[in-house]
């Protein structure tokens, strides 16, 4: 479900459940799959999801506006990134090949490189950015150095798009040559 006033722009390989809400100023690239009752609001500025990103439902995508940093800059999501059900990203930047894990929260201070893993149910809001490759876990947010990033979720990306359209309507890509028509 598209709100009103919204620009959004979806890949025609991507898969959006029709009851996800899609709000505001977005762009969803190839490959990417949203489930029902995801949530990505482009509150305060655009958001520009890359290929291949796998966003849960209940999760929570919002760009908006931080005091004392600039108004209406773009939160660009990378590529092959995973937010989990509940996860919810306030974030600056994500990077490519992340997993924000259930209930994680990347706080609006926040940016990600590559490659990291927030794990379940930890708060990362402070203004720096872990280095790539980091793992985020357990109740006092210990810090590890993984010694490579998490493998893609193609399998679950492929599989979840032949399952969705089984039990979800979808929302369809608007055809950019029907402006022209």
């Amino acid at each position: 479900m598209s709100g009103e006033g919204s620009s959004v722009k979806i890949s025609p390989d991507s898969t959006v459940c029709s009851n996800a809400e899609l709000t505001g100023d977005i762009t969803v690239g190839p490959k990417t799959v949203i489930h029902p009752k995801a949530r990505i609001i482009a509150q305060d500025g655009p958001i520009i999801i890359g290929e291949g990103n796998l966003i849960e439902e209940k999760s929570l995508i919002i760009n908006r506006d931080v005091p004392g940093e600039e108004p209406g800059k773009p939160l660009i999501i990378g590529d092959y990134n995973v937010f989990e059900v509940w996860s919810v990203c306030e974030g600056k930047s994500v990077g490519n090949q992340n997993i924000i894990e259930a209930k994680a929260r990347l706080g609006p201070h926040a940016k990600l490189g590559n490659g990291c893993i927030i794990g379940a149910k930890c708060d990362v809001d402070s203004q720096e950015t872990p280095p790539d490759n980091s793992l985020i876990c357990g109740e006092n947010y210990l810090r590890r150095q993984l010694s490579e990033p998490p493998q893609p979720q193609i399998q679950q990306l492929d599989h979840l798009k032949t399952m969705l359209p089984n039990y979800h309507y979808l929302q369809m890509p608007k055809r950019i040559s029907d402006k022209n028509s």
